[in-house]
């Protein structure tokens, strides 16, 4: 792919310029740049972005967990383009265009069990919106008009709309904005690392995690409450696995108690667990699944809402109706680069390369626990954490004053600075999470682990 010409240095500075003065960026910390300039990324090639200014970074965070197949994809650029030459836009709103429809028979064909209806959104805050609506219109056709309620995860990250921040489960995210919608209850997540019960037996923790949904259900009212919405691997926090048994035991605790259960792979599906579905990877059957991000590989905003025949079957009776939409739910051309998005990581065996590669990375990330620094490391597929301590004996965390000192003063602009874009949090415990392009091999891994040895070891003499 031909490279583009660099602006050059006044360039890229006028266009940092432009947008500290214009641009209102996301979740981000604007009197950080009051003395530096913003970064401006200007084009990205495989599994490298590059800045205004030429510099080069290892993405490893595949944009924001996004990025499957790599960037620069002429491939996926094409696709767009001859959507576009074919019909720019028609939206879903009782009519149907071609790429629309391929591209829901190929995610129903792929998806476990009978999920055979796809409801296009744009992203995945919307996707989840979209199943909580589902779910409790579903609810209503079906006589039993109490169960609006939804159940998910402490420090679970599922959208920023009122409705998915409502489910969401971190505090910070939300106190600005409440009140929220109410009916959103929390249960404990996965973390075993700091298991507050059957700290070493993971098995007979991963069953105490499941059963406090029953029991959130059970104290709630099992005749209101409608949804569990849960990840696969749990993002925020810094990647939490399921421990063996636990998707199983949330199955029956849903089918027990008439509660569909939601599985949100707005992060974990296409190939970033090693599978299509992480719902197929660690073998459960949910009545609903988000998805965003990789389904177009970033390249264009999708997100979708797959939900099974039993869901549909009310709205396919006399009147009713789904009433929810949006304007470019299901673009067509989003549509068509799903569908060479999904080619190209057929073709070239993505997710049997995560597979292959998967234990190779983690490899690589463990061998960072000879830092003192560094407490747990842990994931699957191409997505880890890497939690900070103070104290590795003792599992002590990090302060407030230490986290805005050592985290975000030092160990996030470092790493960026030092040629890897990742994302360093503090939403839950000090993490470093790792979410790279599926293309990525033994020579990203190396480059990932020196440069996060290089900054976590002069994070810990900050410490």
């Amino acid at each position: 792919m031909t490279a583009t010409a660099q602006p050059g240095p006044a360039g890229a500075a006028a266009l940092s310029a432009s947008a500290r003065d214009h641009l209102w960026l996301h979740f981000a910390r604007h009197s950080a740049f009051e003395d530096t300039d913003i970064p401006v990324i200007e084009r990205g090639e495989g599994a490298y972005i590059y800045d205004t200014n030429g510099k080069r970074y290892l993405d490893g965070l595949a944009g924001l967990f996004a990025v499957q197949v790599g960037h620069g994809r002429e491939e996926l650029a094409q696709a767009a383009a001859e959507q576009t030459r074919k019909l720019a836009y028609f939206p879903l709103w009782s009519h149907a265009h071609p790429s629309a429809v391929h591209l829901a028979e190929r995610l129903a064909a792929g998806a476990p069990g009978d999920l055979n209806r796809v409801f296009f959104t744009v992203s995945g805050g919307e996707s989840v919106e979209t199943a909580w609506k589902l779910a409790k219109q579903y609810f209503k056709l079906t006589g039993k008009p109490t169960k609006h309620k939804v159940i998910s995860r402490s420090m679970a990250y599922h959208g920023t709309s009122q409705g998915a921040l409502s489910i969401t489960g971190i505090p910070g995210a939300k106190a600005d904005f409440e009140p929220l919608v109410p009916s959103a209850i929390k249960v404990p997540n996965t973390n075993f690392y700091r298991a507050p019960e059957h700290a070493d037996d993971l098995v007979a923790f991963g069953r105490w995690a499941a059963d406090q949904i029953e029991q959130a259900i059970l104290m709630e009212g099992a005749d209101t409450v409608a949804a569990v919405f849960l990840e696969p691997l749990q993002n925020t926090g810094g990647c939490f696995p399921p421990p063996p048994g636990y998707w199983q035991r949330v199955r029956e605790i849903c089918d027990a108690h008439d509660v569909l259960l939601v599985s949100d792979e707005v992060i974990c599906a296409f190939g970033r667990l090693g599978h299509d579905f992480g719902a197929n990877r660690y073998g459960y059957q949910p009545d609903m699944i988000t998805v965003a991000k990789g389904l177009t590989s970033g390249y264009a905003p999708l997100g979708a809402v797959l939900a099974s025949d039993r869901l549909m079957e009310p709205f396919l009776q006399g009147p009713n109706i789904f009433m929810h939409g949006s304007t470019y739910g299901g673009h067509p051309v989003s549509c068509a680069v799903a569908m060479a998005n999904l080619d190209l990581m057929e073709g070239e065996g993505l997710y049997q390369h995560v597979q292959d590669n998967e234990s190779a990375f983690r490899s690589t990330l463990d061998k960072l626990r000879d830092l003192p620094i560094v407490g747990d490391v842990r994931g699957a597929g191409y997505f880890y954490g890497i939690e900070l301590v103070k104290d590795k004996a003792t599992k002590q965390t990090f302060t407030a004053e230490e986290s805005e000192r050592v985290l975000r003063g030092y160990l996030s602009s470092a790493l960026f600075d030092n040629g890897l874009y990742c994302r360093a949090d503090d939403r839950a415990e000090p993490v470093v999470q790792l979410s790279p392009p599926l293309i990525c091999d033994q020579s990203h891994f190396d480059e990932m682990e020196q440069i996060l040895r290089v900054s976590l070891e002069k994070s810990w003499q900050l410490l």
